[in-house]
């Protein structure tokens, strides 16, 4: 737990800093970032040269699904944690629609007590908004709170009802607690198997509008300006949300809002073919809502971006299309699918840190996101030439489902550091067993 890292070039943008430096780590903590740092007299302190490599603060994924409690075969806590260190992240907020949906007090003190047995990354259980996500009442969100959800989501369905959604911001608002909203207008969107559009109709397939997204954005934009709340929109894919976004953060609307990889990767044309894999929810859109991500990851107005890791097992998605499950992994190649950002100039490799570390934890209210000294030494090290495939056999997570394999990637998480313990090494090639204490 006690490191001397020297030699790499260091990008820390909660404290503007972007420059080759050393770093101190004593007891798990960060104790200071300079120049030519000597060793202290601090007893077991190893020395770690890292020269070409970057070093950031541990990434955060605010939005995942790691199944546990009641989908095992498809994730696990375990092998979620895994795959999240294999990927960069040292902490990662889970998402409530498990079985039983995290609703009560004894769940989310299941999935800690879970988190604290693996101890690769820091957990953080997100809660439903109401009982069993059905939309009707809400769920103790003082109990909650104390039992450790650090926020609320229905995630995977909407709070269709305006007025549950209007005490839920309220009530959330009192405690601090943020809200984050699956936007989807199920009335627009039942039926649909992928996004309503051109390829849809040459496919055959029954499609969801854009607007379906677009009006329950709306929606709770105009219920967080009436409460004076804030409001959180989950994996933003269409340019009418974007647009209502940018106009509420322009007129002072405390709103945040995330996007996934592959909105911002791929289009409804990649269904084409009938990949399975690349069903998502919300769907894959158009050219142009593509587009429009990347300007609103450029802009600011998409504040992170988070991998929505969706793991399936091969039963829920080797049937027809319609019936497929929707959603794809996406902790292992979160990273190396957003680094195609840098190098299409879209952001800078600061911005893109700050979107997936400094950023998710702000809007959780987390620790992590900085190496400030005193903070916790959570880490990731990257080496940006790496260039490495998407293989079925190196993913860590139970399920596989992912579109991306066989992808050519360059940029790749190699070293991932918690409390300062190394959970992650693939510099020393013991990525096959990551330690941990």
């Amino acid at each position: 737990m006690n490191w001397l890292i020297k030699g790499a070039r260091i990008i820390d943008p909660s404290q503007h800093i972007d420059g080759q430096m050393d770093i101190l780590i004593e007891d798990g903590k960060i104790v200071k970032l300079g120049r030519n740092l000597s060793p202290s007299r601090k007893k077991g302190l190893d020395s770690m040269e890292l020269a070409g490599l970057v070093v950031t603060p541990g990434l955060v994924d605010m939005h995942t699904h790691l199944r546990e409690p009641g989908f095992e075969y498809k994730e696990t806590i375990q092998t979620g944690s895994e795959a999240a260190c294999a990927g960069g992240f040292t902490a990662i907020a889970c998402m409530p629609n498990t079985n039983p949906v995290n609703d009560t007090r004894s769940v989310t003190e299941f999935i800690l007590r879970k988190a604290t047995e693996t101890n690769l990354v820091n957990v953080y259980p997100i809660a439903a908004i109401t009982m069993q996500s059905q939309g009707n009442a809400l769920a103790e969100f003082w109990d909650l709170k104390e039992a450790g959800a650090i926020a609320l989501s229905d995630d995977g369905k909407p709070v269709m009802d305006s007025a549950v959604m209007r005490r839920a911001l309220e009530y959330a608002h009192s405690l601090g607690l943020p809200i984050i909203s699956h936007c989807e207008d199920t009335c627009l969107s039942s039926g649909g198997a992928m996004h309503e559009g051109f390829a849809s109709t040459e496919l055959g397939l029954p499609g969801i509008p854009g607007i379906a997204e677009d009006i329950m954005v709306a929606r709770d934009l105009l219920l967080a300006e009436y409460t004076r709340s804030s409001i959180h929109i989950a994996h933003v894919s269409t340019a009418g949300s974007v647009r209502l976004i940018r106009d509420a953060k322009n007129r002072g609307i405390k709103v945040t809002a995330e996007t996934a990889p592959h909105y911002f990767t791929l289009t409804d044309d990649d269904l084409r073919t009938y990949n399975v894999n690349a069903k998502v929810y919300p769907p894959l859109r158009g050219k142009d809502d593509v587009e429009a991500i990347k300007e609103g990851l450029r802009d600011g107005t998409i504040d992170a971006i988070a991998s929505d890791h969706a793991p399936h097992a091969l039963t829920d998605k080797e049937v027809e299309f319609e019936y497929a499950a929707s959603g794809m992994i996406g902790l292992e190649t979160s990273l190396g699918l957003s680094l195609r950002l840098v190098s299409a100039d879209i952001l800078t490799l600061n911005q893109l840190i700050e979107k997936m570390s400094a950023h998710p934890a702000r809007i959780l209210r987390i620790p992590g996101g900085t190496l400030r000294p005193g903070a916790p030494a959570d880490l990731t090290i990257i080496d940006l030439q790496r260039s490495w495939t998407v293989s079925r056999e190196a993913i860590r997570s139970r399920s596989k489902n992912t579109p991306f394999i066989g992808w050519d990637l360059t940029g790749k998480a190699v070293m991932t550091m918690k409390g300062g313990v190394v959970t992650y090494d693939e510099l020393n090639d013991c990525h096959e067993h990551p330690r941990h204490s």
